[in-house]
């Protein structure tokens, strides 16, 4: 099953095999983020504080979308990988042919219906009154990115389920630098407003969902579904459902509990609203090795959990974490002494006041920036063995935090208790996740010593 553009992580040097798949993750976020830092920094810098917190009033719900739909296609892609570590071509082919099938439906359902709700979503999140109407335009058209974002995760996912994470890399860096162009052409030249920044971005992401499909059909053969394949097989569709669904809703209720955090934060002010913004873009940048990490690490067991290879699937799993903890600890340093700075991107000198609350927000989130490694590895680690709803409740946990800290606190210490409901959600989320995960990978190694006990007794 080798070809040019897979890779086989059943064999060599885990911690090798996890760093190289995770860099041209990482270099794919860091563009990812990048662009939108640009876009943010655009609007902010030239169209004023109030246009800025417009596009970040929303953010939570962006999230909770768009992290849906690259949730569900990460998790149909789990039984792609799992199979093409099981040598096992006919399987992939199947799950392939299904997954697109129901990638197109989820597509279609979930654009019409976050299109009907852009009102009620904004009324929901206590937008100002004073920039509901940019609010308002800017999210109708960042939710017409939801075609386009399943079209690039579920073929993007394909080709980092047999090992190839540079190909995906490469499309998204080339979507990257035309969201900037494109940005500083609609805003700069057309004067579209906020409106020309999400214009940008879903042109943007359907040139990478676009290049996804032609590099399916002309460099991966091995992806390519023989007709004998081709049919919609009930069974496949449900195991795609059980792994898709609650790993898109892991994304969403993480999202959920964004939400009611950002909620809380909007009815403080506008000040807030923008101090809060700019704090987000800086910590989603920071985030972007923990994701591919993550990503890297969830790959890896899912091709080895397919070839059965219960220790390399723990040691990859181990030095995965070790690695994150290192850059959490690194990056923590950079937020609590440098986050000030850092928010000069976004927010101009003269705005003191948010500038202080953005840098106190980044400066205590860097003190438990660490903890995000464990959780995110080992979440994803569940994932990558099958075990979806139980890297789901990680997610739940985070959200009844952010919840609970979001409603009771924030009403009596305002935006001092917002800067503190992450660290409570990670902290959380971790301590649900480290022993359910030993226990799944128990679990794992039992099921493969009677499938081996199994095969030696026929």
């Amino acid at each position: 099953m080798k070809q040019e553009h897979s890779k086989d992580m059943t064999k060599g040097s885990p911690l090798k095999l996890i760093l190289s798949f995770s860099l041209p993750l990482l270099l794919g976020n860091i563009f990812q983020q990048t662009y939108n830092m640009v876009d943010t920094a655009i609007v902010g810098q030239t169209l004023g504080a109030k246009s800025l917190a417009a596009v970040g009033a929303s953010t939570s719900v962006q999230f909770l979308v768009l992290g849906f739909c690259q949730g569900l296609c990460l998790g149909f892609n789990v039984p792609i990988g799992q199979r093409f570590g099981a040598k096992d071509p006919d399987g992939m082919h199947r799950y392939e042919y299904v997954g697109s099938i129901m990638a197109a439906v989820f597509a279609l359902v979930l654009t019409v219906i976050t299109e009907l709700l852009c009102g009620p979503i904004l009324h929901a999140l206590q937008v100002p009154a004073e920039i509901y109407d940019k609010a308002y335009q800017y999210l109708f058209v960042i939710f017409l990115e939801i075609p386009f974002a399943i079209l690039y995760n579920w073929l993007g996912g394909m080709m980092r389920a047999i090992g190839d994470s540079r190909t995906p890399f490469l499309f998204l860096a080339i979507a990257s630098v035309t969201n900037i162009f494109l940005d500083l052409l609609f805003i700069l030249i057309f004067h579209w407003g906020v409106a020309g920044a999400a214009i940008a971005t879903v042109l943007s992401q359907a040139l990478s969902g676009l290049l996804c499909l032609i590099a399916i059909r002309r460099l991966f053969p091995i992806l390519s579904i023989p007709k004998k394949d081709r049919h919609f097989i009930r069974r496949d569709a449900v195991a795609l459902i059980n792994m898709g669904i609650p790993m898109g809703l892991q994304w969403s209720i993480v999202a959920i509990g964004s939400m009611i955090m950002q909620s809380a934060n909007n009815s403080l002010g506008t000040l807030y609203v923008s101090a809060f913004t700019a704090g987000a873009k800086i910590k989603q940048f920071v985030l972007c090795p923990f994701d591919a990490l993550a990503t890297a690490v969830s790959m890896f067991v899912s091709q080895n959990y397919g070839a059965r290879k219960i220790e390399r699937m723990r040691k990859g799993i181990r030095q995965g974490t070790m690695i994150g903890m290192i850059y959490g600890l690194l990056a923590g340093v950079i937020m609590i002494f440098l986050g000030r700075t850092l928010c000069l991107l976004f927010l101009s000198s003269s705005q003191t006041a948010a500038l202080d609350a953005a840098a106190l927000y980044l400066r205590r989130m860097g003190y438990l920036f660490w903890v995000l490694s464990p959780l995110n590895v080992l979440r994803m680690s569940m994932q990558g063995m099958s075990f979806a709803n139980r890297a789901m409740f990680a997610g739940v946990m985070e959200m009844a935090a952010r919840t609970f800290v979001s409603l009771v606190f924030v009403s009596f210490f305002g935006f001092d208790a917002i800067t503190w409901t992450d660290q409570a959600a990670w902290i959380s989320g971790v301590l649900y996740a480290l022993p359910m995960c030993l226990h799944s990978l128990k679990q794992v190694e039992m099921k493969f010593e009677q499938e081996k006990a199994g095969t030696e007794s026929r």
